[in-house]
């Protein structure tokens, strides 16, 4: 065990194998290929010949170099090839039956000292070792798509497996450069664990019709930054694939939240599996290409029906908040003339003086000239009343994130606004309608989600109840589109799009540090550099706050009433104990009191 891992194996020159060749060959390892279909082994090779010609290209490496590493990556199409390996790493597909072979073929072939590990992300490490006679030296090796550039490697163990062949596989993940992250054995592991719960929940969203594929992709880019959409994510993953993981998180869960969607079997079995096929939930150029191209699957987002906007000059903000300055700050950049009221007239101007540092921290970073700082200024009138909106063409309110005082601030609303005004609520988790209803003309209401900070989030979710009138969903698209942010359309359902995949994905993973099946840390470094996510969910909680958070997940609980759903006891009993996150300085973690 002992031995340096100075050769190794790889089994299966697909993309994941081809893509773990080339990091070891790189980093001076003597790779072993070993695939069945000598076509595989040659696009292999062949992709190794690019990505180097590329970084002598760029001069990362010298072309004497790139000789070395083409000569340590060696390819054979018999397994009799890992003899002499000190690691065997098999990626073939996510099959026991596969695998099972794989790994008994290797137990007459490879040396007594040598490690054996499988590359899987659905299927049971332990009952693979267990099918091994040399069960200590199995271990799970779970690299991600695409190898050379993702940093994350999950190290995974059975009961089964031997310390010393953890530690030397994990000395070698750090070697080649990466993150390794040490894990039990259960379906998904850590990353892959709380990615295809949210993946599943995005299908199941589209399959309802409640948004459109580009809506929710665009939601969660926009709204959260993820480098890609959950649907163009599972067209990348393979469809096929994300099903086979489903499944066996569910077999072991139970958690309905896992069930894989009906769609997923639906486009697995019709042979769309996503870009592999060139065509999944998107439709692609050529199989294997990333270019989308149009289909008739979904008709384009945001229709509405012809209807004609309304016209808008001057909009009123309500409240006086982060949330109300930011929004406030948005319409007056855009051109319109803004009406900021607050319970008083102090706390307008206090939250107009906000605006104004804002401003001028645009100034100082080149961002906007003085000229246009002192016009956007200009357009903002602070009023200490709702009076003021008497005649604005839209009223947004952005007050505390209860319903009694939304319905309150709505029907104080309806007598003081002309007739024709639209009033949107920027409610991130309460039924848009029950604003509506506060009113006499539920019509003219609807709902305009914004993402805080509101000047630099680009997604805002328009969200329509069963009584919002065409032309005041027009008029909401129209407006959004003036200020240069990215409209998606929703109905009025608790959590709306993001929320509604967020939260989900938070709370499992308060689920997982509960269940003591992995630590903080590894989960917030296994989403950042395993899932390219900007922020771990850790990280992401304490800033949101824990006490918005749980009150989120009781919403989307009640909603839904899915057991899954039901906020982890972690959670509430931090909130109990008054650990809020970063504003209280202890959260998941503690922090430095300002």
């Amino acid at each position: 065990m002992d031995t340096p891992l100075s050769t190794i194996a790889v089994v299966g020159l697909g993309t994941m194998g081809a893509g773990i060749a080339e990091v070891l060959a790189r980093a001076g390892r003597e790779v072993v290929g070993i695939d069945v279909s000598e076509a595989a082994a040659r696009r292999a090779v062949a992709a190794l010949a690019a990505s180097t010609a590329r970084s002598v290209s760029r001069e990362r490496i010298t072309e004497e170099e790139r000789r070395d590493i083409l000569a340590r990556f060696r390819t054979y199409s018999d397994l009799q090839a890992a003899a002499d390996a000190d690691l065997v790493i098999e990626v073939v597909p996510e099959s026991y039956e596969l695998k099972q072979q794989v790994v008994r073929a290797l137990d007459g072939i490879v040396r007594p000292t040598a490690i054996i590990a499988t590359g899987t992300n659905a299927l049971s490490v332990t009952r693979l070792a267990a099918d091994s006679a040399r069960p200590e030296r199995v271990l799970g090796l779970h690299f991600f798509n695409p190898a050379p550039a993702m940093k994350l490697v999950e190290v995974v163990s059975s009961v089964l497996t031997a310390p010393q062949a953890v530690a030397a596989v994990t000395e070698l993940a750090h070697a080649l450069g990466k993150e390794p992250v040490s894990v039990g054995d259960r379906p998904g592991f850590v990353a892959d664990g709380l990615l295809f719960g949210y993946l599943n929940q995005a299908a199941a969203m589209y399959e309802s019709k409640y948004a459109s594929r580009e809506d929710i992709d665009a939601a969660m880019r926009l709204g959260c930054g993820l480098p890609m959409g959950p649907l163009a994510l599972l067209d990348l993953i393979g469809v096929d694939t994300a099903r086979t993981v489903l499944e066996a998180m569910y077999a072991e869960s139970r958690d309905r939240l896992h069930a894989p969607a009906p769609i997923l079997k639906q486009l697995a079995e019709a042979g769309l599996t996503g870009r592999k096929a060139g065509r999944g939930f998107y439709t692609y150029a050529a199989p294997d290409s990333a270019e989308v191209v149009p289909d008739a699957l979904t008709p384009p987002p945001g229709g509405e029906g012809g209807a004609k906007p309304r016209e808008v000059r001057s909009v009123g903000v309500a409240g006086s908040g982060t949330m109300a300055s930011g929004i406030a700050e948005v319409f007056a950049k855009a051109g319109y003339g803004v009406v900021l009221a607050a319970r008083s007239q102090e706390k307008a101007d206090a939250a107009k003086a906000r605006i104004a540092t804002s401003l001028a921290r645009s100034v100082d970073r080149g961002r906007m000239t003085p000229e246009a700082r002192d016009a956007t200024l200009e357009r903002i009138s602070p009023a200490g009343s709702l009076d003021a909106f008497a005649e604005v063409d839209l009223a947004v309110e952005a007050v505390a994130e209860d319903l009694a005082v939304k319905r309150q601030l709505f029907a104080a609303l309806d007598k003081i606004c002309k007739p024709g005004a639209v009033l949107a609520t920027t409610t991130s988790s309460l039924p848009v309608v029950a604003c509506a209803r506060a009113t006499s003309r539920p019509q003219d209401v609807i709902g305009m989600h914004f993402f805080n900070p509101a000047p630099a989030m680009k997604l805002v979710e328009v969200v329509r109840t069963v009584l919002t009138a065409d032309d005041t969903h027009a008029t909401v698209r129209a407006v959004t589109a003036r200020i240069r942010k990215h409209p998606v359309d929703c109905g009025d359902r608790a959590g709306f799009i993001v929320n509604a995949l967020l939260f989900p994905y938070l709370n499992n993973a308060v689920k997982m540090v509960q269940e003591h099946y992995a630590t903080l840390d590894d989960i917030d470094a296994a989403m950042k550099l395993g899932g390219g996510y900007p922020m771990g969910p850790f990280e992401l909680l304490d800033v949101v706050g824990l006490d918005v958070s749980l009150a989120i997940e009781r919403v989307l609980h009640e909603e839904f009433r899915e057991p899954g759903l039901a906020p982890a006891p972690l959670l509430e009993h931090l909130v109990a104990a008054g650990c809020l996150g970063r504003k209280t300085g202890r959260g998941f973690r503690e922090y430095a009191r300002r």
